[in-house]
């Protein structure tokens, strides 16, 4: 008798990193590094538009799970939010810390919004430059993550990875069926319109918010909105596990690509969401000591040979040093 290949059983820990569309790339650095307190782990280009920067921020070394990452599109328009989108980035802070940050925004002429409950925790929606949708979340368990210590952000304030994402769609049916009959997570309340799952772990990036807007535009990805985002796998052949598992789902599911410090697989989830599941090694320091990181532009070997040329066209950053906040 012909014996049957079981698939193991796998699931993501949460979020690796969230890729969002930015305009002008200074104003991005002085927001992220300076007024958020996030460091500048990577500063390299878009490998399909090697004009373009890509910039990744995050914690100390770049932790999967602490990753926001921007391609600055200097004029170009602002993009609509709506359906179909990732519509909020949330991170991690300290409890009680959002009334500093409320202090802190306010200080330096920054938006936000009023203070809020949602599932039990206190959240601070606030816009970045771009009128990109950032929250700071309370939670209990964010002391005890990393942090980028040498940041202009103390420990009891500082941004400790994601807390989630929150993704508006019409119907929101088959998304949630996505994520915990094929992604693994776990239904963890509802509120209103806004329907939660979490990852098993709940450790850093664990939380999706689904918020069902039927009524609501369809949104458009340009300056101000997020591309994709990406989940957490540990290994190549856990990836390709993932492969053949959304396959058989449904889902159109691209090769695997190199991204020099992770790899890749996207697709789109029902909803019309990018996702993306991204290998957790080799990371952020394979080109770079950690001290050094972010500090000058690296490209990838097959970009080398072009670096005078890019170089002539992307525009001169500044990174700020790390001031610390009062």
């Amino acid at each position: 008798m012909r014996k049957e290949t079981v698939e193991p059983a796998i699931t993501t820990p949460g979020i690796h990193h969230v890729t969002a569309i930015c305009g002008d790339p200074q104003a991005n650095v002085d927001f992220y590094a300076s007024v958020l307190g996030l460091r500048l782990v990577k500063r390299t280009v878009n490998f399909d538009d090697p004009t373009t920067y890509h910039l990744y921020y995050g914690d100390e070394v770049g932790h999967p799970g602490t990753i926001l990452t921007f391609f600055p599109w200097p004029g170009a328009p602002r993009g609509v939010r709506g359906t179909g989108q990732t519509t909020a980035t949330a991170f991690a802070v300290p409890p009680g810390s959002l009334d500093w940050w409320t202090d802190r925004l306010a200080r330096s002429a920054n938006r936000f919004e009023k203070t809020e409950e949602r599932f039990g925790e206190r959240v601070l929606p606030l816009r970045d430059p771009d009128d990109l949708a950032i929250e700071l979340v309370e939670r209990r368990d964010a002391a005890e993550r990393p942090w980028w210590e040498a940041g202009p952000v103390t420990a009891p304030y500082a941004l400790r990875g994601f807390h989630g994402v929150t993704l508006t769609l019409e119907g929101y049916e088959r998304t949630a069926a996505l994520l915990t009959d094929v992604m693994g997570l776990e239904p963890a309340g509802q509120q209103e319109n806004r329907w939660r799952y979490a990852a098993a772990q709940r450790g850093a990036g664990a939380m999706v918010d689904l918020i069902c807007a039927p009524g609501l535009r369809a949104g458009r990805v340009a300056v101000g909105t997020v591309h994709h985002v990406a989940f957490r796998c540990a290994t190549d052949a856990e990836q390709t596990a993932w492969q053949r598992r959304l396959a058989d789902a449904g889902m159109n599911v691209t090769p695997v690509l190199d991204r020099q410090y992770f790899r890749s697989i996207y697709f789109r989830e029902p909803g019309g969401v990018l996702f993306e599941i991204a290998t957790d090694p080799p990371g952020f320091t394979r080109d770079e000591a950690p001290e050094a990181l972010g500090n000058t532009l690296r490209l990838p070997p097959w970009l080398e040979p072009r670096r005078t040329y890019i170089e002539d066209r992307l525009p001169r950053l500044q990174v700020p040093a790390a001031v610390r906040a009062t």
